[in-house]
């Protein structure tokens, strides 16, 4: 499918890329930016013939395909180097989680030789590193390739065709609304899951208590999602203008069942509850989840 791929940045996203191209021998050659040693050796035993390279120039101008997996602030950097080093028909993309920064940016600074369409694969997890990436992670999940105007339509296609081949389903999305979805899905819970251990945190000081000890199943499972890369998430947060929107609404609603439990309203209580439970059913019914009771875990 490509002669020469790079990837830059090799963790959870970027080491599973490079284990199913690997797999599904999509390229005859890849190359990885990777600046941790650490994480350079656990590449090497992920895939020992991949060319390990420590700075962006020249030695990588004929790549024709470039993955960016890093933190988004790292973005900037990494265009004026892929401007300097990259030739005219070769086709990037990035798997950030906020779009509309990302778009601006690369309108602003990307050379117009180069073409570059942004994608968002739907399929992160608490942990990071190379060790934890998997040949399948992107299976049957969904990746989002962001629509603009006077995009290439050749690379566009090209660009599906590789998510597709590595097992994703495709959505097409503007930068505006990916944003405004994904606060809500995605940017928002996670925020929830923070301010939800600091909450926990702080009583068991006030309580002089180990309250931790005892978590129960929401709290544990609360706890997984605030185990993500803290520098990511940073990221995500600055980044997308709606997360202060969203909180507001999430706000609103709490203030909301805060006077339904003040006034022991059986009624609307019982109505908000029993609606949250159709929301989790049509989840699974997407598939976007099992039925099986807490999250069929053993």
């Amino acid at each position: 499918m490509f002669k020469k791929v790079l990837i830059i940045g090799c963790g959870l996203i970027g080491s599973s890329i490079l284990r199913v191209i690997k797999s599904k021998k999509l390229s005859k050659k890849i190359f990885v930016y990777e600046k941790s040693k650490k994480n350079i050796s656990k590449i090497k035993k992920i895939n020992s013939s991949c060319v390990i390279v420590k700075q962006i120039n020249n030695k990588i101008n004929d790549v024709d395909f470039v993955i960016i997996c890093t933190p988004m602030n790292e973005y900037k950097k990494i265009i004026e180097k892929l401007n300097k080093n990259l030739k005219t028909n070769c086709l990037i993309t990035d798997v950030g989680s906020t779009k509309k920064n990302i778009i601006e940016l690369k309108n602003k600074l990307l050379s117009k030789k180069l073409q570059w369409i942004s994608s968002h694969p739907i399929a992160g997890s608490e942990v990071s590193g190379p060790e934890y990436g998997s040949k399948n992670l992107f299976l049957n999940k969904w990746c989002v390739i962001i629509s603009e105007k006077k995009q290439n339509f050749k690379k566009k296609n090209l660009l599906k065709k590789f998510w597709k081949k590595i097992g994703s389903k495709i959505v097409l999305m503007n930068s505006v609304n990916h944003d405004k979805i994904f606060s809500i899905t995605s940017h928002l819970p996670h925020l929830i899951a923070y301010n939800l251990i600091k909450t926990a945190q702080d009583s068991q000081k006030i309580q002089r208590k180990n309250l931790i000890q005892y978590s129960a199943g929401g709290l544990r499972d609360f706890s997984r999602i605030a185990a993500s890369n803290e520098i990511m998430w940073r990221d995500i947060f600055f980044n997308n203008d709606n997360i202060i929107k969203s909180i507001n609404l999430f706000t609103k609603n709490l203030n909301s069942f805060k006077k339904i439990i003040q006034n022991k309203d059986n009624q609307k209580l019982l109505s908000r509850l029993t609606n949250s439970k159709k929301v989790r059913k049509q989840i699974v019914q997407l598939k976007q989840d099992v039925s099986k009771p807490d999250f069929g875990r053993e």
